[in-house]
Formats: C-alpha cells, sequence, structure tokens
C-alpha cells in the first residue's frame, strides 16, 4: 500500500540536478564552479559552500505623494559558507557561481502550528467522515484509529515534510500527542522523521494532551515526554475537557518552570471558559516573567467573540505578558482580531494546523497561503499592507522595515532561504507565487 520513502541520495540527487531551462535554483551535475575557483570541474562538491548569482533582493519603497506605491529591487551576489550568509555583493553576471535567475529571495517559510504526527498524506485519499463533532467526539474518535496510523506515522510525517519543503517551509513546530492510546510512540515516531530530515528541515516540538490532562490520565505521560527532547508544554480546553481551568493551567506551567520548556495550549473554547483561560494564564505567566516571550495560545477562539474595547485590553494585556498567538487565520464567524493583535505588539505566527488527517479534510502545506488569507480578510490590498503580510508565513521576518530599510538578509545569517517567482514581497502574497526552490542551512532541499 505504501511505497518505501525515498533515499538520502535519490532525494538529494533530485533536489540538486541541474534541469536545462528549468526554473529553479540547482545545484550539482552541470552547475558552474564558485567564482574564482580554479578548478575544471562542473559541481560545487559542498553544498554549503557556494555563490549565487542574479539574486533579486528588496531594497527600498518607490512613493507617490507619500505614498507606498511600489517596491525596489536590484540583483546581487550572495556567497554562502557553512550554511550561512557571508558576503552580499554586488552582482556579477559574469561569475561562475549558480544562477538565481533573478528570483526573488526572500526568508524561508516557518509553518508555526502544525500535526506532523498525524495524518493521512502520504497514504490513500481519505475524507473527514463527519462533520459538526465536538473535541471529546473527536478524543473517542482518535482512541480507536490511532493504533492503525502509528504503523505508518513515521513515514507520512517524512512525506508531510516534503510537503512543506515544496510549498517553501524548512521549519515547523509541531504539537504531538501525548495520550494513554498512543503511550509516547507518537512522539518516538516523529523524533524519528526529523532525524531522518534532520539535513534539510528544522523543528521544535510541543509535548501535547490531545485527550486531555484530567480527562484521560496523561500527566504522568507528559512528565515523561518532558524530558524527551521536547520544547513546549501543550495543553487542551482547560474547563471544557478537564473541568477546571486553575488546576489544568497551573500543571502546564509547573512542568514548564521544572523543565525549562515553553508553552503551547489549544484553546477552542469561545465563551466564558475561554476569556478565563487567557486572563489566567497571563496571570501566572507575570507571576513567573521567565516565561515570557515563551508562552503561546494556539487558536484562542475567544478573542473573536469580545467586543472592540475588551479585546483591545486583552491584546494589552498578552502583550504585556508576552504571549503569543498562534492562528490559522480561520474565517466565518471566527475572524481573528489580528489587526489588534498586531497594534499591541503581540507576537503572531501561523501554521496549517492539520493537513489531510480526521480533523480536517483540507491542508496545502503553504504558510504563504495563509498570509494571502489574512491580506484579503483584513483588506490588506497596498503595496505597504502586502508586504507587511509576509512576516505571517516567515514568523516575522521581513526583508524591508517599515519605512523602506533593507533589514535582511545580513551577513552571517543562517543560509534558510526561499526563491519565489515574484517580482516583490507584495506580489508574493497577493498572488501566492510559486515556490522554485527551497535552501535550509544553505543546503539546497528542494528545487522545481
Amino acid at each position: 500500500m505504501y511505497q518505501h520513502n525515498i533515499s538520502r541520495k535519490h532525494f538529494i540527487r533530485n533536489a540538486s540536478a541541474l534541469v536545462a531551462g528549468g526554473t529553479g535554483l540547482m545545484l550539482g551535475g552541470n552547475v558552474m564552479a564558485e567564482e574564482g575557483s580554479s578548478t575544471q570541474s562542473t559541481t560545487i562538491p559542498d553544498q554549503k559552500n557556494y555563490t549565487l548569482k542574479n539574486v533579486k533582493l528588496e531594497t527600498g519603497f518607490e512613493y507617490e505623494e507619500g505614498e507606498v506605491i511600489g517596491t525596489k529591487t536590484e540583483l546581487f551576489l550572495i556567497k554562502i559558507a557553512n550554511g550561512r550568509i557571508s558576503a552580499i555583493l554586488p552582482n556579477d553576471t559574469n561569475a561562475k557561481a549558480v544562477d538565481a535567475k533573478e528570483m526573488l529571495m526572500l526568508p524561508a517559510f516557518r509553518d508555526m502550528h502544525i500535526h506532523l504526527d498525524k495524518t493521512f498524506y502520504g497514504g490513500p485519499w481519505q475524507a473527514r467522515r463527519k462533520k459538526n463533532r465536538s473535541v471529546r467526539d473527536m478524543i473517542e474518535l482518535e482512541q480507536k484509529i490511532i493504533p492503525e496510523l502509528l504503523e505508518t506515522s513515521t513515514y507520512r510525517a517524512e512525506k508531510l515534510i516534503e510537503l512543506l519543503q515544496s510549498n517553501g517551509s524548512d521549519f515547523a513546530r509541531s504539537h504531538v500527542n501525548i495520550d494513554p492510546t498512543s503511550g509516547l510512540n507518537s512522539l518516538k515516531n516523529l523524533q524519528l522523521a526529523l532525524q531522518n530530515k534532520k539535513d534539510s528541515f528544522g523543528a521544535e516540538l510541543v509535548a501535547f494532551p490531545q485527550h486531555g490532562l484530567y480527562y484521560t490520565d496523561s500527566t504522568s505521560l507528559m512528565r515523561e515526554a518532558a524530558k524527551m527532547d521536547i520544547d513546549f508544554i501543550g495543553g487542551l480546553d482547560p474547563q471544557s475537557i478537564d473541568g477546571d481551568i486553575q488546576r489544568s493551567i497551573n500543571f502546564t506551567v509547573d512542568l514548564a518552570m521544572e523543565f525549562n520548556k515553553g508553552i503551547d495550549i489549544h484553546l477552542h473554547e469561545s465563551g466564558e471558559s475561554g476569556l478565563k483561560t487567557v486572563e489566567y494564564l497571563i496571570e501566572r505567566v507575570m507571576a513567573n516573567p521567565q516565561l515570557k516571550g515563551r508562552t503561546f495560545l494556539s487558536h484562542c477562539f475567544v478573542l473573536a467573540r469580545l467586543d472592540k474595547t475588551k479585546q483591545e485590553s486583552i491584546a494589552d494585556s498578552l502583550s504585556g505578558a508576552g504571549i503569543g498567538i498562534v492562528s490559522t487565520i480561520p474565517f466565518g464567524n471566527t475572524i481573528m482580531p489580528i489587526p489588534t493583535l498586531y497594534k499591541y505588539g503581540v507576537t503572531v505566527f501561523t501554521g496549517n494546523d492539520s493537513i489531510i488527517d480526521h480533523w480536517n479534510t483540507f491542508g496545502s502545506g503553504s504558510v504563504l497561503q495563509k498570509a494571502n488569507l489574512m491580506a484579503q480578510l483584513y483588506g490588506h490590498s497596498t503595496e505597504f499592507d502586502l508586504s507587511r503580510s509576509l512576516k505571517l508565513a516567515t514568523a516575522n521576518v521581513l526583508p524591508l522595515d517599515d519605512k523602506g530599510n533593507r533589514q535582511w538578509p545580513v551577513t552571517g545569517d543562517k543560509a534558510n532561504l526561499v526563491f519565489v517567482d515574484a517580482s516583490c514581497s507584495a506580489e508574493a502574497v497577493s498572488r501566492i507565487s510559486p515556490v522554485r526552490s527551497l535552501v535550509h542551512e544553505g543546503k539546497i532541499v528542494f528545487t522545481q
């Protein structure tokens, strides 16, 4: 039923081959040697040390009567050494270098909320069975299907990573089930997949009690997971699932403090209990300032239900506590107040969440598409607003600051780069421009 995963050698060969007339950025095969090289070889032996020419970078804004009406770009020569950008130089079309073919270079994208450990992707097509199931209904379903999912979860996680790479992401924050049904096996299987992809993809893991901390007793498993190279302690709807906001939040905070982890809690509750959860988490983080900047609420739909005055008050409090919001940019009746969060300096991330699994039939693997959706929802249709919207795909890294000064890339940055077929960031967001190549720490890991 399942094809054997492609070998590392085969993957690298496919990602590196120079295709005549191709649109992507290619290495290997017939590529020219680096500028200044005395060798007659037509290959670059070390993918982490090479030069790129004809690289398009944004250099500033064009103005008319004080309004940004366009984005200036120039072509550059970029040197990569030991996985970092070692030099940014004027372009030289005659240089012996990898030809970027005037593709726009942007910071590699980052998917900051996904479940790599459970997906139908990579196997036979399946749609979601029933609509309008509650979270508790889905827990009951998972208790039945997780044993089967675990049989192929490493393979499918690797295929899902390849989907993300093809859409320009070289990093993900993945929640991973910690529950009595899967034990620690979902975590172990995902860690194996990430180990297999360690040279081409980065990740941080959230130990996620998908079946509740107390609804199904997962506290001892969460403690074991905290010892297993994870980065965040997760949580799930403290009131509706576990029946006690303070008990659930206290356990999460205490475990994070004990093992020096961050926090990332799923909060779907949109009523009074959702607001109380947000307020209590703010209180606990303010009492433990070492958690500031390391604590997140995923989804947090309650913010969409508050009146404008309360939204602003909560946004101000979240900012003061250094608590970020990770949103999948829902629409319909749960449009999140993202402009208000930005106004108060709240960190906002996005991700694909579930991709083609028992929770969700959909999912493209593109966070650039999420930036496009946000721009549409909030009417960000000008050159300036579209260029700012890119930060949702890049986890808040932008080539130009708000005044049009180039702030990325700079010498010394990690060479985590995506090349898109676009004239500028604004066009990339507006048109969800095609990803042509992805570079992870200097290595070309995807090309089209």
